[in-house]
């Protein structure tokens, strides 16, 4: 036989086929478990609608709405790396590369987007894609599976650089705009130069005098601070023509309502880095003129500017702007006349949302809150000389307004805060009654009487209603609750009170609640978080909705009657409409507008 062996194949054997390394490599990846991301991205749906399902005035829900799906983002990531099936090297690739596309995403943003953006948009968006890719490729065992899931993420993240914050709706969804296209604000800044030259007022200087000592509508929600008006009755029957505006025209963002007297109207704005006081002609709309405080307040929720509303009294236009300045004003051609700045005098920096004390002008004092330590909660400056005359101590967070109350036989001020209830004398600031009722979320409402010694209470975010019982004797003051219900949760949005009932906002719905045992009469019409004005003389509710619908309604605790209904302005819709006589002036942080209404009188 013939040897067929050779050395050299014993030296190189022939070799065997052999796994390639990617198919190595497929035998280590395994399915991905995918019940924990299907779980979990169900609950980012299910608390980001959680508003629209329970109350949205409770605290709870909007808690679910804003923090939800950004958790729930978080465990997604939490998931990939625990309990996915995926390899080390996939876990560490997969998060490296979406934690490195969340900061750089964070770094790029449009400013407006921090903050409730991230929480709303950005993270949950980058994380829920995550997920979703993960699901969709878990059946993939090779190494584009974790390219397909990191770039849908990468995708998720950069998305939110296209866009630009605008605030946000009451239910807590955002105002999103590209973020390449102007603002509002920016727009008519852009068109500033193409607006006619300021008007002069028509009126004569005796005229004028008149109209500035008595003020048909003084300051924020009228003289009283109550929101209600008398002298004028409203007809119901309104035709097509109602809903023609006299005039109608851009303004900057604010959260201000109008002061009225005679052809006049004041308010305040923001434009560009400058925050305005403006005077207005309230037959054509015109600019009369402006004043400027160099400022910018801005925070995520509400957007820019201003959120008080003037004062007008004693001769002066009184103002407080969102940053801290507070002003008097020559309310003839808007010269600063003195000037204070809340941040020094109470050593404090503004809120979260900006100073919002409209001023309450009684006795020679402007009296404004200001949050500061010790006694500098609550301060009174002189309206001749801006001096401070005095200070008391007061919570540290309030939107609310002092407001004038006579209670038990003496008028007092009237200050709710996040700590208590104070009424304090006027005149010197000494503090009559501190009542306590603890809120850990914001006030914004005024204190409003019920009776002769009876005071509501918005209790604070989606806590309800308090009435409580004043009593004073022999200078010794006390008061006791008399309820506290559920039936009527306002947040921003105020009530009026009409014949034993309260007229209100529970959350974004209508309500009418009895003032006697505070039971809920009847809750319907969604109107978003809108304000209300009552008509007091015909019975009618005046009702401006988020979305800038006006709404008349019967004040009728039976029975919630629309009587008539037109759409007076585009866009959120939070500021307090203003009426007089048959005029309607309302606006919003886009739009100014004023409509003729029907009246019987």
């Amino acid at each position: 036989m013939t040897d067929t062996h050779h050395p050299e194949a014993e030296a190189n054997p022939p070799v065997e086929p052999a796994a390639s390394e990617s198919t190595a490599a497929v035998s280590e990846l395994k399915p991905l478990r995918i019940w924990p991301p299907i779980l979990l991205l169900i609950a980012m749906v299910v608390t980001r609608l959680a508003p629209k399902w329970m109350d949205s005035d409770s605290v709870l829900p909007v808690m679910l709405a804003v923090f939800g799906p950004l958790i729930c983002g978080g465990l997604i990531l939490v998931w990939w790396v625990l309990a996915s099936r995926a390899t080390w090297k996939e876990k560490l690739i997969g998060l490296g590369i979406t934690l490195l596309a969340g900061g750089i995403t964070l770094a790029l943003l449009d400013p407006t987007m921090v903050g409730p953006g991230v929480m709303l948009i950005t993270g949950p968006m980058g994380m829920g894609l995550f997920g979703i890719a993960a699901i969709l490729v878990s059946r993939m065992r090779t190494a584009k599976r974790t390219v397909l899931i990191v770039a849908c993420s990468v995708l998720g993240f950069c998305f939110s650089l296209l866009l630009r914050a605008e605030g946000m709706w009451g239910d807590y969804n955002m105002a999103l705009a590209w973020r390449w296209t102007p603002t509002v604000e920016e727009r008519m800044l852009s068109q500033a130069e193409t607006i006619a030259a300021d008007e002069q007022s028509t009126l004569t200087a005796a005229e004028l005098e008149a109209a500035l000592a008595e003020p048909e509508w003084p300051g924020f929600r009228g003289a009283l601070r109550d929101g209600v008006l008398t002298g004028v009755s409203l007809a119901a029957d309104w035709n097509a023509e109602v809903g023609t505006p006299l005039w109608k025209k851009p303004i900057g963002p604010g959260w201000s309502s109008f002061v009225v007297a005679g052809s006049l109207l004041f308010t305040q704005e923001q434009r560009g880095e400058e925050e305005l006081i403006v005077c207005y002609d309230a037959e054509t709309g015109a600019e009369l003129w402006t004043q400027e405080v160099k400022t910018r307040f801005y925070d995520a929720l509400g957007g820019p500017g201003p959120r008080a509303t003037p004062t007008l009294a004693d001769g002066g236009l009184y103002v407080m702007g969102a940053s801290g300045h507070v002003l008097r004003l020559d309310p003839a051609t808007g010269k600063i006349l003195w000037q204070q700045d809340i941040r020094k005098v109470a050593d404090r920096e503004p809120p979260i949302w900006g100073f919002s004390s409209s001023p309450l002008v009684v006795d020679g004092t402007v009296i404004v809150h200001a949050g500061g330590k010790g006694d500098k909660g609550l301060l009174a400056f002189d309206t001749e000389t801006g001096d401070l005359k005095w200070s008391a101590p007061a919570g540290d967070h309030s939107y609310s307004s002092p407001a004038l109350l006579t209670i038990a036989g003496q008028t007092v001020v009237a200050m709710l805060t996040n700590k208590e209830l104070n009424l304090l004398n006027p005149a010197d600031g000494t503090v009559l009654l501190s009542y306590e009722c603890a809120s850990e979320g914001q006030r914004v409402l005024q204190p409003q009487l019920v009776g002769e010694d009876e005071i509501l209470i918005a209790t604070g975010m989606g806590k309800g209603m308090q009435k409580i019982h004043v009593t004073n004797k022999d200078g010794k003051w006390s008061a006791e609750e008399v309820w506290i219900v559920t039936g009527l949760k306002p947040d921003f949005n105020d009530y009026v009170i009409y014949e034993g009932h309260a007229y209100g906002f529970d959350g974004a719905i209508f309500t009418c609640v009895d003032l006697k045992e505070g039971k809920r009469k009847w809750k319907r019409g969604r109107y978003g978080k809108g304000q209300v004005l009552l008509v007091k003389d015909s019975g009618h509710l005046l009702v401006i909705g988020e979305e800038g619908a006006v709404v008349l309604l019967k004040a009728d605790p039976s029975e919630h009657e629309e009587l008539a209904t037109f759409q007076a302005l585009e866009g959120k819709t939070w500021n307090h409409p203003v009426l007089i006589g048959d005029r309607l002036y309302v606006r919003n942080s886009t739009q100014a507008a004023a409509f003729r209404l029907p009246v019987t009188n």
